[in-house]
């Protein structure tokens, strides 16, 4: 049976090691512990090498902007359908849903037909003793302000590294994966990256992952109903599923 890796009343485990009596963790849990977890692994000396979003071009065509100061929508406001998606760039399932299921999703939001609000967690940064979430979500943040967010979100998940414990989202990296989107790199979004200019950005989010009552990432509604099983967040064509199911047209 798959189950998300929640610990409750204690600081979360890496959710890649929870193997336990046979079940396996396919969320990234959080609590609001105080950070008492195991620390996280040094960040390599050397920047690691990086790659672009494998449908950039794609996701060019997406327009992002803000909702209120917590919430980052891709597609049109008058979209007849909402998907809700809680992640934590740091979160490894998180990456797996944003290669995986949320593929589906450019289609019907390049046609009008889908909107996906995000909400930025960082509580990885809260149990593992890391920067990278609060790092990578304030530089997300930027990228709406340039304009560049669908392509840079999925170039950020693309470069994530293979263990969550590793806090690899520095500033350097953040900068050096921008690179791969073209016209995102300038001294505004590079300033606002090493200064953390929007880190009120990062705090609202996190307390509204909290005040939503989300227990792990990622954590996708279609319409308000929740995702799940959540193996179905991770193949294409299963969550492609779930969303005519929720009456979005096909691609």
């Amino acid at each position: 049976m798959d189950v998300g890796a929640r610990v409750s009343g204690r600081p979360w485990v890496a959710a890649a090691a929870v193997v336990v009596l046979g079940v396996t963790a396919t969320a990234c849990g959080g609590d609001e512990g105080d950070g008492g977890g195991a620390s996280a692994s040094a960040s390599a000396s050397a920047t690691p090498s990086v790659k672009p979003a494998e449908n950039a071009d794609d996701l060019a065509e997406l327009d992002a902007r803000m909702d209120g100061d917590d919430v980052i929508v891709v597609g049109d406001a008058k979209a007849p359908h909402t998907v809700k998606v809680y992640e934590d760039p740091r979160c490894p399932y998180c990456k797996k849903f944003e290669q995986g299921g949320a593929e589906a999703l450019t289609g019907p939001v390049a046609d009008g037909d889908v909107k996906v609000e995000y909400v930025i967690a960082s509580f990885l940064d809260e149990n593992l003793n890391g920067h990278g979430s609060v790092k990578a979500a304030n530089a997300l943040r930027a990228s709406v302000a340039a304009g560049k967010f669908p392509v840079y979100h999925s170039a950020v998940f693309a470069n994530q590294p293979a263990d969550e414990t590793t806090d690899a989202y520095t500033d350097d990296f953040l900068l050096k994966i921008a690179d791969t989107v073209d016209g995102l790199r300038s001294s505004a979004f590079d300033g606002a990256v090493r200064d953390m200019k929007y880190r009120d950005f990062v705090d609202a989010a996190m307390k509204k992952f909290r005040a939503d009552g989300i227990e792990g990432t990622p954590t996708v509604y279609v319409d308000g109903d929740k995702v799940t099983p959540e193996k179905t967040m991770y193949d294409e064509d299963a969550f492609e599923k779930v969303l005519k199911d929720a009456g979005v047209p096909g691609n």
